[in-house]
């Protein structure tokens, strides 16, 4: 039977899913290009500005994939979901548009210098420019990470007539878990951007593109990632103990634990049972979870048993999503990190001795092979990651304000479901397309057929050389 709701959240999860794609590459990317530009600045070799050339072009594609799929989710909130405006619009409303005047208007304005602008303003201009952009990124992430905080951690409001008006917009902005999800963001930006600049990269080289700017853009990839994943770790633990205080109902379906516990174990696998409400099939390791999380070998973990309303109805998730997707994170996460450090340690190796020919710094084929596999690696981990924290709150849209029920619009299941299945068959065609352009830019490149931007001998020059319009 179709179910408006069930329809309703799916519908939102998949475009909530193609959309944050493309702000995970952006975000990150901005600054990554502000640093080949402010290297190439400083050593004048043209090398940075390869990569910077090659990479702009990966930027503009993912910033106007992100802006389109991002209009599509601004008008389910109408369709899908009227009642979180009617009821939270007060608060919500304001926050996106902040996002629009701080940071749309910064990347429309310099986001053409940035693309078409290097030979044809000053140097100082043009690294201005990408600087601004790159701050438009992250202020974006900034208010939508502020919102979605927010609804997890709602403070600064008080209730009217069923309506959220707001009371104090620093703690509305500073709510408890604003900060570890901003930075658990920008950082899992990073790490995507890395191992997506180390997978074309490697691709690129295996394929016959082994020029220098390829070359300095898998270091910098590589380095990058092998320094960020700890504090990614760090931060996330943090986000954890947070996560525990305010929502323990979303943790306690990550560690699949159902009765209130001291020393509880952490689960490497399970298979939870509704119904039953335990789990079969439990591996773990003793006591880990209580460890992990109250840095207690015997701390307390609340149960999900303990989030039942009086009627039998649970006020928690769905376990089995939540204990999934946070293994999916957690895992691939690990993978990233014996990634990146082996692929540090043989680049050490090499330059240490002077050998490792095999392949980019010391980089054997067969790891170059498993850096092309590894390319959208960051995507997999940001959606399951997003999959625990937006699952995680059910069912809740605002955490003790408002269920998702009832915010849903009353609309036939049949109009949901149709639109649905045009928004997916959509998704799959842009998606492929995207996917397919990069490569295909890569393959360009690698043969010859130059998508940089030429390098003058003096930038000042050319630019005082082009006429007046």
């Amino acid at each position: 039977m179709l179910d408006t709701l069930l329809l309703s959240r799916i519908q939102f999860a998949a475009n909530i899913s193609f959309h944050i794609l493309f702000p995970t590459i952006t975000i990150a990317l901005g600054w990554v290009l502000l640093y080949f530009r402010i290297r190439y600045n400083r050593s004048g070799d043209d090398r940075w500005m390869e990569a910077y050339g090659f990479w702009v072009k990966i930027f503009a594609l993912s910033f106007a994939m992100g802006v389109v799929s991002g209009i599509t989710m601004s008008f389910q909130f109408g369709t899908n979901w009227p009642g979180f405006m009617e009821i939270v619009g007060n608060i919500a409303g304001p926050l996106l548009a902040y996002e629009i005047m701080t940071a749309f208007f910064l990347e429309a304005v310099f986001l053409g210098i940035m693309l078409f602008g290097f030979s044809r303003v000053p140097r100082w201009l043009h690294t201005g420019a990408t600087f601004l952009v790159a701050f438009g990124t992250t202020m974006s992430t900034f208010w939508i990470i502020v919102l979605n905080s927010w609804m997890h951690t709602p403070q600064g409001f008080e209730m009217i007539d069923g309506v959220a008006h707001a009371t104090d917009w620093s703690a509305i902005i500073f709510n408890p878990s604003m900060p570890y999800r901003f930075f658990h963001m920008m950082l899992a930006s990073f790490l995507t951007v890395s191992f997506l600049i180390a997978g074309v990269s490697a691709f690129r080289y295996l394929i016959g593109g082994r020029t220098r700017g390829v070359r300095v853009a898998l270091r910098t990839s590589v380095f990058m990632a092998a320094l960020l994943i700890p504090v990614q770790i760090f931060v996330g633990d943090l986000h954890g103990l947070n996560t525990k205080e305010y929502q323990p109902a979303k943790v306690a379906a990550m560690e699949g634990v159902w009765e209130t516990q001291n020393g509880a174990p952490l689960l490497l696998f399970a298979l939870p049972d509704e119904e039953a409400r335990e789990n079969n099939f439990e591996i773990g390791i003793p006591k880990l979870a209580s460890l992990i999380l109250t840095h207690d070998w015997n701390g307390e973990v609340k149960g999900l048993n303990e989030f039942v309303a009086e009627d039998g109805t649970a006020l928690h998730p769905r376990v089995a999503p939540v204990f999934w997707s946070f293994r999916v994170m957690v895992g691939t996460g690990v993978l990233m990190l014996l990634v990146s450090w082996a692929a540090v340690v043989l680049m050490m190796r090499k330059r240490a001795d002077g050998q490792g020919r095999r392949g980019v710094d010391g980089l054997p084929k067969l790891f170059l092979f498993g850096l092309v596999g590894m390319t959208f690696s960051g995507w997999l981990a940001t959606l399951a990651g997003w999959y625990t924290t937006e699952i995680g709150r059910q069912p809740w849209l605002v955490q003790g304000v408002m269920t998702t029920k009832e915010a849903v619009a009353d609309v036939p299941p049949t109009m949901v479901l149709s639109s649905l299945i045009a928004y997916l068959t959509v998704y799959a065609i842009l998606l492929g397309a995207y996917i397919g352009v990069i490569f295909y830019l890569a393959r360009r490149a690698s043969r010859g057929q130059s998508i940089e931007p030429r390098v003058p001998q003096s930038e000042d020059a050319q630019v005082r050389a082009v006429p007046a319009e």
